[in-house]
């Protein structure tokens, strides 16, 4: 892959594998992502979905929540990669649960068929934030 680091590419690939695990027997798409902690350690995680719709979890959120339970919260970069030709970046919900732990992460998000390489904020401006002052 090019205009990737091999760090990236370690990162995309995890994600990749995570959708090994997904359960999505109603929308049929299989969701990994993959978190990079400032430690240098990568949590995984994969979409849940639920007959109710508003009860499935995104793999993005999934990888964060996992990390954040097991006590880390400061993350380098998420990588999401869905095993379809289409191309989904993460929704607005996964949006500003990312933005809310990393605020100037780097976001990639891939498929079959290639990525993109883009940031938080470029996905998300204007997001809500914790006032400071």
């Amino acid at each position: 892959m090019q205009n990737l680091d091999i760090k990236e590419q370690e990162l995309l690939e995890a994600a990749k594998v995570a959708t090994n695990n997904a359960y999505a027997p109603y929308s049929g798409f299989r969701v990994g992502a993959a978190l990079r902690c400032a430690d240098g350690s990568i949590v995984t995680g994969c979409n849940v979905e639920n007959a109710s719709y508003s009860l499935t979890l995104c793999a993005e959120r999934t990888a964060i929540f996992k990390a954040i339970s097991d006590g880390k919260l400061d993350f380098s970069a998420i990588a999401v990669y869905v095993d379809s030709d289409e191309v989904f970046p993460p929704c607005g919900a996964c949006r500003q649960v990312i933005y809310e732990f990393s605020p100037n992460i780097p976001v990639i998000y891939g498929n079959r068929k290639g990525y993109t390489k883009t940031t938080i904020q470029e996905l998300l401006p204007g997001a809500f934030s914790l006032s400071k002052g």
